[in-house]
């Protein structure tokens, strides 16, 4: 494995739908390209995991930082995402702060805090458990205005990849997207209860799904896989605003694109409308090169 190949780039929805399904009914394109992206992260063998991620207004709710380093959490367990303790080596994550705030990049810095399904689903689908791996979370708030630039977090993630060990096998993820727009997110700002996010969910339920656009998705994950950087980082809100304000999560897949600098590879794409959610997952075209054409 050469250089460049030492960062391996995995990119996933996470939907609380996928996780009220128990029966398996729906997505099973997307649950393949999982699978796939599963097999891949094994071989590939991790030694540290960079995971870019978002909150759904439960852990930051009157202080929300536009960029978080996490230097401890632990799972809160919602829609059946793992709970526990993430195994975060936190003087190396600490460290990385600082590297950022040196470069001219300002984040902040929490620890103890609960992360929610926004980071704890795609973890708990491709690695297994929240405590496999060491693995240094990076909050990007993509659910409460205003919103970093895309371009930014993509700033972000550039300036990150030299602060990180040069000697290991470093797994970036980003979890989150694609088309969505769930009801308890198009509300005014402020947290809400479980029930009330139940109750707004299952009102708006049939208008959600009209959000979903495999036309939007489309185009998003081509530019991914030609590493259009000047398209991605381009993107603004208005443009996001089609496909709804979940698809800010995007900037999830834009950070961890960015960080390996690689083409990116679809494994699998398809609107399941009864999860409200545009779901894909991609990879580094390198990893992907002998893996069968992606189901569409």
């Amino acid at each position: 494995m050469n250089g460049t190949q030492r960062l391996l780039t995995v990119c996933a929805s996470h939907s609380p739908g996928m996780a009220r399904d128990h029966d398996r009914v729906h997505g099973a394109v997307f649950r393949e390209g999982l699978a796939t992206a599963r097999d891949h992260i094994e071989r590939f063998d991790p030694e540290l995991v960079v995971a870019f991620g978002s909150d759904h207004r439960r852990t930051f709710t009157s202080i929300i930082p536009a960029v978080c380093i996490i230097a401890g959490a632990t799972g809160l367990g919602d829609f059946g995402s793992p709970a526990g303790e993430y195994r975060v080596p936190a003087p190396l994550a600490e460290d990385l702060a600082g590297g950022l705030l040196e470069a001219g990049i300002d984040v902040a810095v929490a620890r103890g805090v609960e992360l929610d399904h926004g980071f704890g689903q795609t973890i708990g689908d491709l690695l297994g458990s929240l405590d496999r791996y060491p693995i240094v979370p990076i909050y990007i708030n993509c659910a409460t205005p205003p919103l970093a630039p895309v371009a930014r977090v993509a700033a972000l993630a550039r300036a990150l990849r030299p602060l990180l060990p040069q000697d290991r096998r470093v797994l970036a993820l980003g979890s989150g997207g694609l088309s969505h727009s769930p009801p308890s997110l198009r509300q005014p700002l402020g947290a809400l209860t479980d029930e009330e996010r139940r109750r707004l969910n299952t009102e708006g339920f049939a208008e959600a799904q009209r959000w979903i656009s495999p036309e939007w998705d489309a185009r998003f994950l081509a530019a991914l896989e030609h590493n259009d950087q000047a398209w991605l980082e381009g993107l603004t809100e208005s443009d996001i605003a089609p496909a709804g304000v979940g698809a800010n999560e995007v900037r999830t897949w834009v950070a961890a694109q960015a960080l390996g600098n690689h083409e990116m590879a679809t494994l699998a794409y398809e609107p399941v409308p009864d999860w409200i959610t545009g779901v894909g997952v991609a990879v580094s075209s390198w990893a992907a090169a002998s893996a069968p054409a992606a189901p569409r």
